[in-house]
């Protein structure tokens, strides 16, 4: 066993691995960053008094909450240029990684939605009265005020959510892209032997999900110690 371990993990495949979750890594925080700010459009969607946008902001959680992400994953690049050629009638090809980041980001903004606006919800409405009092529009009150005071009563569920989908990233090997779950499968094929490779991913996943998890409970003492 211990001359397995030591022909599977040489140093060539253990950056091999390292790579992949960079990659795994990058993967989540680009799909976190525009999680957000579709989880911010659809958050003000659903509580402004536009009934069409509301309306909007409503089935798009729906629709994206209500389906698995995998299957969102294979109808952005699968079923989006079927539906392109079968409307226009030409080709079109997408790259796996780009397709991966925009479907795990909508699917994304769809979570971050609820816990912005359950942010949103959580300020007085005083605050949207003072707001109001001194001349400021809807829009304004929102940005200058509640959702400054917002954030720091969502950083802890966003963090969860970032967590999420570093897991949550391994999904996109499904459609070719060469992140940690894949490296691991890669190796296993290699060396006729998943198991090793497997806990090797493993080990690294839990370091990244445990370092996150660190850093962000430093972050909220200090976003504690500054109220």
């Amino acid at each position: 066993m211990l001359a397995t371990i030591q022909k599977i993990f040489t140093i060539e495949n253990i950056l091999f691995l390292l790579n992949g979750a960079k990659l795994s890594l990058f993967i989540a925080v680009c799909a976190t960053f525009f999680g957000i700010i579709l989880g911010i459009i659809a958050a003000v969607f659903k509580t402004c008094k536009s009934k069409v946008l509301n309306f909007i902001g409503k089935w798009y959680i729906d629709i994206i909450r209500g389906t698995p992400m995998l299957l969102q994953l294979s109808f952005f690049y699968l079923g989006v240029p079927m539906l392109y050629q079968m409307i226009t009638g030409n080709y079109l090809g997408l790259s796996s990684l780009p397709v991966g980041i925009t479907a795990i980001s909508i699917n994304s903004g769809a979570y971050s939605c609820e816990l912005i606006r359950s942010a949103i919800n959580s300020i007085d409405k005083g605050q949207w009265e003072a707001g109001m009092s001194i001349g400021l529009s809807d829009s304004q009150v929102m940005k200058e005020i509640i959702l400054p005071q917002s954030f720091k009563r969502i950083v802890p569920p966003l963090t969860s959510e970032f967590i999420t989908l570093i897991k949550d990233s391994s999904l996109v090997s499904t459609i070719g892209v060469v992140e940690l779950n894949k490296s691991s499968s890669i190796l296993g094929a290699r060396f006729y032997n998943y198991f090793f490779p497997m806990i090797g991913a493993g080990i690294i996943y839990l370091v990244l999900t445990l370092v996150i998890s660190k850093l962000t409970s430093r972050l909220e003492r200090k976003l504690a110690e500054s109220d």
